[in-house]
């Protein structure tokens, strides 16, 4: 077994002073550096501030805080992540293969339905991307659910993609220090980390601090009734006056946390996102689709995509979508929000155009039907308004099974994100990709792809085929997995079936 010694890191300066990591395995990395004041105290609910600069060398071998969060259902599957939640956790993680030059950054905005997850966790460790693209990875954390997200409009909306921007405009002051270059920047993330990349392409504030996106399995919860409606009740389960956000402020958090679980985890996931990001005024004044469609991120290049079974990761850990019956499914479709005509519409577009036990079993047509609603129709249509202004716009489609389970995932979401980060040998993390020689090279064309995106706004390279734009004529996908080929237009009966459904 191979011994790999840490050793301490170059000293960086930044605008906040000077800070020192640990070098391991040819990858210099920085963790848990701060980029804003605890948002705590006066501050809890309010933009991010800047940090008062420190004095000292800012050690920085250990991961910071974790946002505050709710119950993390994704801890049946991989087990409990140690780790210390905290209001005090705007900080950053840094791998760099060395500080000199200037090389493409990428900065991963994690996910967890903007109420759980954290950039320190092990899936999305950076050294591997670094080394192998001899680029800069930076992860995040934000404040998540009722504390970065409650809405009461004029005094606290989108704290926590404010926080994402904040985190944005320390590495373009800073990252130059540590061999990156503030010039290039390519921002990714899955699930509400995609959601982010979606609002962050609409967001005024956000113009000008990132240069490409790549969006994995984006959601769309934008609508800012729903955000009054879950902040409302938040209040009055906890005894505040609506609008009185000072009393709010002396709630400890993890009260609010307890609340908060009572409304994100009833069954159906009705209200998985009610804290996210919402539309406003001052902050995100335009629903992506349509701000991307006017051209608020024409200069920034596109890789969007999604993962052929994106629902069946939820079905797996919630009982109440599982061993449906055709009555049942017409209940769960018409619950998205369609009347009786719609939702039969649906569900027979999806029984014509699927083939074998997929068109007959109502619990493979609700996994099908939920996977395009969430995540595919919502990329489909950031891709379509994206490609009107920017023909450097890529679409991918994940096709690997998850052998976990015994096979009930599928490709299932978040899948992907071990491949990207060429992390998939984890303990955990192993059962859940597969241990198959093939994960290895999937995982080493998709990181070459990705890398190659975030040099140059193209994801082609010499370890996949040629990728061609995404456009509404050809619709070319990239479908990643046991193949790695382009597919035009696939999906498509089922894509058609969407055409008059605004989402």
């Amino acid at each position: 077994m191979t011994t790999i010694t840490k050793t301490k890191s170059n000293i960086v300066e930044t605008k906040s002073g000077k800070v020192q990591g640990y070098s391991e395995n040819g990858v210099q990395i920085f963790k848990g550096i701060p980029y804003a004041a605890p948002p705590i105290e006066e501050l809890r609910f309010c933009p991010p501030e800047p940090r008062e600069p420190w004095k000292d060398v800012f050690d920085a071998t250990e991961y910071g805080n974790y946002a505050m969060q709710g119950f993390n259902a994704l801890e049946i599957l991989f087990g409990k992540i140690p780790y210390k939640e905290s209001e005090d956790c705007l900080n950053l993680n840094i791998w760099t293969p060395d500080t000199d030059g200037k090389k493409p950054v990428m900065v991963w905005i994690h996910g967890g339905a903007f109420t759980m997850g954290s950039g320190a966790d092990p899936i999305y460790e950076g050294s591997a991307l670094a080394r192998r693209g001899n680029i800069v990875v930076v992860t995040i954390n934000y404040r998540l659910g009722a504390l970065g997200f409650l809405y009461i409009p004029d005094l606290t909306v989108n704290m926590g993609m404010q926080d994402q921007i904040a985190a944005l405009k320390w590495v373009k002051d800073n990252i130059e220090g540590f061999g990156g270059d503030p010039k290039n920047v390519t921002i990714f993330g899955e699930s509400a980390g995609g959601a982010s990349v979606y609002c962050l392409l609409a967001m005024p504030a956000a113009k000008g601090l990132f240069h490409h996106a790549i969006p994995q399995s984006g959601v769309f919860g934008f609508d800012p009734t729903a955000g009054k409606k879950s902040s409302e009740y938040l209040m009055k389960k906890l005894k505040v006056e609506p609008g009185d956000i000072d009393a709010l402020r002396k709630v400890p958090a993890k009260k609010i946390m307890k609340v908060q679980d009572r409304i994100t985890l009833r069954p159906g996931f009705s209200d998985i996102l009610a804290f996210s990001p919402r539309i406003d005024p001052k902050t995100l004044p335009k629903h992506p689709v349509e701000a991307i469609r006017d051209g608020s991120a024409s200069k920034v290049d596109l890789l969007i995509g999604t993962n052929e079974h994106e629902m069946k990761l939820f079905v797996a850990i919630d009982p109440s979508v599982r061993n449906m019956d055709l009555d049942k499914l017409y209940e769960f479709i018409q619950g998205m929000g369609f009347d009786e005509s719609k939702t039969k519409q649906l569900i027979k577009v999806y029984q014509e155009a699927r083939k074998g036990v997929s068109s007959t079993d109502p619990d493979e047509l609700f996994a099908a039907i939920g996977t395009d609603y969430t995540f595919r129709i919502p990329a489909l249509r950031i891709a379509e308004s994206h490609n009107k202004n920017n023909k450097n716009t890529y679409n991918y489609l994940f096709k690997w099974p998850s052998p976990a389970l015994k096979g009930v995932l599928g490709c299932c979401h978040a899948i992907e994100i071990p491949f990207v980060f060429g992390t998939h040998k984890l303990p955990k993390i192993d059962e859940f990709v597969g241990k198959d020689a093939a994960v290895e090279a999937i995982s080493e064309k998709m990181m070459d792809a990705w890398i190659a995106f975030a040099r140059t706004g193209n994801p082609n390279n010499d370890n996949i085929p040629e990728w061609p734009p995404y456009d509404e004529k050809k619709r070319s996908t990239m479908v990643i997995g046991k193949e790695i080929k382009v597919v035009n237009n696939i999906f498509e009966k089922e894509r058609k079936g969407w055409d008059d459904i605004t989402l």
